[in-house]
């Protein structure tokens, strides 16, 4: 009874705020009879049905169940209003916190599951795990003396990440290592920059990759990326927003505003008036970036890249290449409640210039169909508008690329079979198990600013011959696998990148490892295609404002 007890104390304590947090005063909920008795009806619905459970369900109810119930009361009522306000437990808020200011506490490095284990993929640089010696390809077999066999990626994740300045001791199984290593580490804070990596790819292409969403760093990171590039040599640029889940709105209009004119719309915000005053974000860039710009995007690109890509395509300021983006028009604000927990609640709509609103259908359908369904929206969107230029582009279901490139189901398969025999391998050559390549070993910590050369880490056929021998060893220990010589020879071509992927990234840390994968992609090859109609696009648009501005001298005149 304790428990029910304070259970409800947190309830009376934090539900009933949070309710209504940050939308309206208590005196206008006192001003207004038939909104009170409804709160207080909820307070006494939801108060009752607790103490029946309590009272009468078949299980053992511990605090964690109660935390449950309660959650999920929470997540239940946010999700009959949309299914992007949600609610976040303290630990959840802590790291969404994070995620917003582009940096969290712990060691310091990438890690990821193969075989139902859990391996370092990469130190980031400078970390405490990075300090340490902690290399690519070491499993993590003990934490704080605790045995991670059976543990999930995100078990140990939870696990590494802790308060800055406190201390957690790994116990590592590496490759070629009679002993397990023992490090005693000190959380530190670590980086989670939005740009995951970027480059120059040859004819002055500039590659920006902007995976980790638009973070309170974001755009200083572009400005850097870009002063760089240019340096390099760079004349047309690709902006990579697959996989870009969102973020601060403040952040994609500053990205967008590097690329558009002053006085141009960037994005309408609009709410209910009482709580939401409507708000146009206008470009303010006097001298905006004006050379060819391809912009990639995929399912996976929500919300503030979806601001970016839209408002670029409506002004026809750049050519995008890829899939349907998600199609989130949703705006939501961050209320933080006591306790330590936190909401994100939708407060306003999201326009593009042209008008488009580009949120997905939600009503009437469940939230697994909203998530993964995606492709009847297409089929029926009535919202027609036009880009500057004139052309045809819709709302209601997300943002259509100019140029449609849809990734292939093969690689997904490829990846699912080859996947970690290819880690395992890479894992014992960087360790010098693989004899007679003393080139692949790497025993030194990852130079992540090091620039990739086309023949670093080739792998020839004398490797791919040892790559054969061990299959064997590998489909003995693993034999549920349906890799075997046969299939290498279909998919070789895939399996030798996925190699030289691994070595280099060993070498060189995961940013510089996914330059490997540039030519087999096709959303990217097809982007670098594209870059001559950016030109021209570029290019008329240079031209109507220089026709402008020579119209306006002469009426001076």
């Amino acid at each position: 009874m304790k428990i029910v007890q304070r259970f409800l104390a947190l309830l009376v304590a934090l539900f009933i705020p949070f309710v209504f947090a940050g939308a309206h005063s208590p005196q206008r909920f006192a001003d207004n009879e038939d909104e009170s008795k409804a709160k207080a009806r909820i307070r006494s619905d939801f108060i009752d049905a607790l103490n029946l459970v309590a009272e009468n369900y078949a299980g053992n109810l511990t605090q964690e169940s109660y935390d449950k119930l309660y959650k999920a009361s929470i997540l239940g009522m946010l999700h009959t209003l949309d299914p992007h306000s949600g609610y976040f437990d303290k630990k959840e808020w802590e790291d969404f916190q994070n995620d917003q200011r582009s940096r969290y506490s712990g060691i310091g490095a990438f890690i990821g599951q193969r075989n139902g284990k859990v391996y370092i993929m990469s130190p980031f640089n400078g970390t405490p795990a990075y300090k340490a010696g902690i290399r690519y390809g070491d499993q993590i077999i003990e934490i704080n003396g605790e045995s991670t066999e059976n543990w999930t990626q995100q078990q140990v994740s939870n696990k590494l990440i802790g308060p800055e300045g406190t201390p957690v001791t790994v116990k590592l199984s590496r490759a070629g290592a009679a002993q397990p290593l023992e490090f005693k580490l000190v959380r530190g804070s670590v980086p989670l920059p939005s740009i995951s990596n970027y480059s120059l790819i040859p004819g002055g292409i500039g590659y920006i990759n902007m995976l980790r969403g638009f973070n309170t760093t974001t755009f200083s990171e572009m400005s850097n990326a870009l002063a760089d590039l240019k340096q390099q040599g760079m004349t047309s640029l690709i902006l990579d927003l697959r996989g870009n889940r969102g973020g601060l709105v403040d952040q994609a209009g500053k990205v967008t505003n590097q690329f558009l004119y002053l006085g141009q719309k960037i994005v309408t915000l609009r709410g209910r008036p009482d709580v939401f005053q409507p708000k146009e974000l206008l470009a303010k860039n006097a001298n905006p970036d004006d050379y060819p710009l391809v912009i990639l995007i995929d399912r996976g690109s929500a919300s503030a890249s979806e601001i970016v890509a839209g408002a670029l395509q409506d002004h026809d300021r750049a050519r995008l290449v890829g899939e349907n983006s998600f199609g989130k028009g949703l705006v939501q604000n961050i209320f933080p409640l006591q306790g330590g927990a936190g909401l994100t609640l939708t407060t306003g709509h999201y326009y593009t210039p042209s008008g488009r609103l580009i949120q997905r259908e939600y009503a009437n359908r469940s939230f697994y169909d909203y998530l993964f369904n995606s492709d009847r929206d297409l089929t029926k969107r009535t919202d027609e508008r036009k880009t500057d230029s004139g052309r045809t582009v819709y709302g209601g279901g997300g943002i259509d690329p100019d140029v449609e490139v849809k990734v292939s189901t093969k690689e997904f398969e490829l990846r699912r079979l080859w996947w970690e025999p290819t880690f395992q391998f890479a894992r014992s050559l960087v360790n010098g198990q693989i004899a007679g390549f003393p080139e692949f070993k790497i025993d030194r910590q990852p130079n992540h600013s090091h620039r990739l050369q086309a023949g670093e880490y080739a792998v020839n056929d004398k490797l791919v011959a040892e790559f054969k021998k061990y299959l064997a060893t590998y489909k003995a220990q693993y034999k549920d696998s349906k890799v075997d010589e046969a299939r290498l020879a279909k998919d070789m071509e895939w399996v030798r990148r996925q190699i030289r992927y691994e070595a280099v990234q060993a070498a060189y840390g995961q940013e510089v490892a996914t330059q490997v994968l540039y030519d087999n992609d096709v959303q990217l090859q097809r982007g670098i295609a594209e870059i001559p109609k950016a030109k021209e696009m570029s290019e008329r648009i240079r031209g109507e404002r220089a026709a402008a501005r020579a119209n306006r001298n002469g009426k001076d005149e």
